[in-house]
């Protein structure tokens, strides 16, 4: 099968669509503008994709002028394109967003932050491993060494304990990637709101493979991803992708049943012997931590029966309010 996308990809050159999600972004984007318009027409050049392949901006109803540079930079040259949300939908909506715009125009797609952090000369070996027959390709961080220790080792704990859950990811692998129509007609399927792209598209299956890289520094601005921020997609990345944490509910709560039925026992023999004494602190002590337990349990069901509660509404994921382009132009 791989020979024979090969051999079709030699006689036509694919159309590339990189998709690029930008909240409040209007200092770093003319410094990285100029990168991704540079690394694409290099491959234009190169003879690896058609001159039609574009650059999407996706406006993630930024406050600033952030849409006005992308109408601008459309205006300037037509590999630059750009969409704009109604309003903020988060980063995991804009990336979606602007993959199932691009799906039907291009062959193949490479999301990838406007912050100049992620390699844009990645993008040439994922390309690379597309015309081999790869039809997702991961960019991969090879190292973490440009993050602080707290960073690197919440993420290194994240990713392992995404693994213990069943959930299958990509080690050190954010939403850099190339994903091919194919993939992605087939991922348009894929109906939830609360959604994880990281965890998501290794359920599509297809051929895949990993690009690796070095992550920079931010080239300009602020990180709109503070703790608060890393933590929620941390929880929904979890409860999105795996139901083990109910089942570890499930089991705790029958163990400590278990506990208690013993405690139970002791505390009638003990009665019957007449060896009782008084015990406050540690009454206290086992109240406290089970009411903690029981809170935290509740809590845990609480966020997944949310979840459902937001599916069934079937909210739209994404409103487009505005395009630099016509529907039927590339």
């Amino acid at each position: 099968m791989g020979d024979k996308i090969y051999s079709m990809l030699q006689t036509k050159q694919p159309v590339l669509w990189f998709v690029v999600p930008c909240y409040n972004e209007e200092e770093v984007l003319p410094v990285t503008a100029p990168q991704f318009l540079q690394e694409l027409t290099g491959m234009i050049n190169a003879g690896k994709i058609s001159d039609q392949s574009r650059i999407l901006f996706v406006n993630d109803g930024s406050k600033d002028i952030t849409w006005d540079l992308i109408t601008s930079f459309s205006k300037k040259d037509e590999h630059f394109i750009g969409i704009s949300q109604s309003r903020n939908r988060g980063h995991q909506n804009a990336v979606l967003a602007g993959l199932m715009e691009a799906k039907d125009r291009c062959d193949i797609t490479i999301s990838i932050d406007c912050d100049g952090q992620d390699d844009i000369h990645a993008a040439d070996a994922m390309v690379d491993e597309y015309l081999k027959g790869s039809e997702i390709v991961y960019g991969v961080r090879s190292s973490r060494e440009s993050d602080t220790w707290f960073k690197r080792t919440t993420a290194e704990m994240y990713y392992r304990l995404l693994e213990k859950l069943g959930a299958e990811t990509v080690y050190n692998h954010a939403d850099y990637r190339l994903v091919s129509s194919r993939v992605l007609q087939h991922f348009s399927d894929f109906k939830e709101v609360n959604i994880y792209l990281r965890g998501m598209f290794p359920l599509v299956g297809f051929r895949s493979t990993c690009v690796y890289y070095e992550r920079h520094e931010r080239e300009a601005g602020k990180s709109h991803y503070p703790l608060g921020k890393m933590i929620h997609l941390a929880v929904d990345g979890i409860t999105s992708l795996s139901v083990k944490p109910i089942e570890l509910i499930t089991r705790f709560g029958a163990f400590t049943a278990l506990l208690g039925l013993i405690g139970i026992l002791w505390a009638v023999i003990m009665a019957l012997k007449g060896q009782t004494a008084a015990g406050w602190a540690s009454i206290v002590c086992i109240v406290c931590f089970m009411s903690g337990m029981q809170m935290l349990s509740l809590g845990v069901i609480g966020c997944y029966v949310g979840k459902t509660y937001l599916e069934t509404k079937q909210r739209p994921r994404w409103i487009i309010s505005e395009k630099t382009y016509e529907n039927g132009d590339r």
